[in-house]
């Protein structure tokens, strides 16, 4: 089996696995008892927190765990509206957003919040010009995406952190999820970005787990209330195998990632190279400026679920633009932004990689995909 849907999920690292099963089987105790079981998972907790911040090089004080990438997208909105509503009621984003943001923001206007999207360029990146337009004086979040999950555009973080800084009160938050261990952090992790949120299983971690980037001085409400676990902020005893195999994989990552960005690319760059070659072949992905394991494209008059469903007979693994939306069969809301001709949009399939990919599956796709083409070709 190709595997190349790792902005989907990534399969977690050995290591990780073996730092989870290890640490459930020997660390059983709840972190917020007495007596020494629960120290000794306080303490393995606290260790796992220093690390993820070294990884980040921010203090300990401003990592906050949570289940994933969702949740920390959505205690950040809805923390910050809840927290700023006597100031205003006002929210920015970006019309490109996961539908963890997107629907976040649907749910407080609901609550009486008034919402505004950044429109992008037709290559997928936020028009910051546009978006300073769009800020007024009772608007208390700004949320931008570091990487688009579906096209791979790395957005203009430190241009906005730019605009922002004239606007200290505003909360800016970046959606992190496909930029960690692959992109540079100081792209997206400036000093005027106050939250950031993370999923584990974006960097061969255990599933539902992640954490938060949250400045320190900066407020938000609680999203979970109860036991008063993470100093008050984030009720539930805390899942601390997922979270010391996290950490465990988030340093690997780390360690890899000098070495990535030049394999990804040149995988990337040969992919680019091979489809160019084929005239119903569109590059949705951005020339420039887009992640290195990113690449969107349409073959014209194929659906993508039609083109997925052929390539995963070839055993050859590729998601619809979305993992998030992939089955209910609709259009990218993010092609839509981008004005992408519907009719493209629809064929539109994600190849997204990973360290552990080789040239020789990028050859080996080719040959599947040759040989589609030709028979789609002679369908049509």
């Amino acid at each position: 089996m190709i595997y190349f849907d790792n902005s989907a999920t990534t399969p977690i690292f050995p290591e990780s696995l073996d730092t989870y099963v290890k640490t459930s089987r020997r660390v059983f105790g709840n972190p917020s008892s007495l007596h020494f079981l629960g120290t000794q998972a306080s303490r393995l907790l606290e260790q796992a927190r220093k690390q993820i911040a070294d990884s980040l090089q921010v203090s300990t004080e401003e990592i906050a765990f949570t289940s994933g990438g969702t949740e920390g997208d959505n205690w950040v909105l809805k923390g910050t509206a809840f927290e700023k509503q006597d100031y205003g009621k006002h929210l920015i984003i970006s019309s490109i957003e996961h539908p963890a943001v997107k629907k976040t923001v649907e749910q407080l206007a609901r609550f009486g919040f008034e919402i505004d999207q950044a429109p992008v360029t037709k290559e997928g990146f936020v028009d910051v010009e546009q978006l300073a337009q769009l800020i007024r004086e009772d608007t208390i979040l700004v949320s931008v995406m570091a990487v688009n999950n579906e096209m791979g555009a790395i957005q203009p973080i430190q241009e906005i952190s730019t605009l922002l800084e004239k606007s200290p009160k505003i909360h800016f938050h970046v959606d992190a999820v496909q930029a960690i261990a692959k992109i540079a952090t100081e792209k997206w992790l400036t000093s005027r970005v106050d939250f950031a949120a993370f999923s584990a299983h974006k960097f061969h971690g255990p599933r539902g787990v992640g954490f938060i980037y949250w400045k320190k001085g900066r407020r938000i409400q609680p999203l979970m209330t109860g036991g008063g676990q993470e100093k008050e902020q984030r009720s539930g005893t805390e899942n601390v195998p997922a979270i010391v195999a996290m950490a465990r994989a988030l340093r690997i990552s780390f360690e890899k990632k000098s070495q990535r960005p030049e394999h990804l690319t040149n995988l990337k760059m040969a992919l680019i190279d091979g489809l160019n070659a084929y005239s119903k072949v569109t590059i949705v992905s951005p020339a420039e400026n887009g992640a290195p394991h990113i690449l969107c494209i349409a073959l014209k008059g194929i659906r993508g679920e039609v083109l997925v469903h052929a390539l995963e007979e070839k055993e050859i693994i590729v998601s619809t633009t979305s993992a998030c939306s992939s089955k209910k069969n609709t259009e990218s809301s993010t092609l839509a932004a981008m004005n992408v001709p519907s009719a493209l949009a629809t064929c539109a399939i994600r190849i997204s990689l990973d360290e552990s990919n080789t040239m020789a599956e990028i050859e080996q796709f080719m040959i599947v995909f040759e040989q589609l083409y030709q028979r789609f070709s002679k369908v049509n």
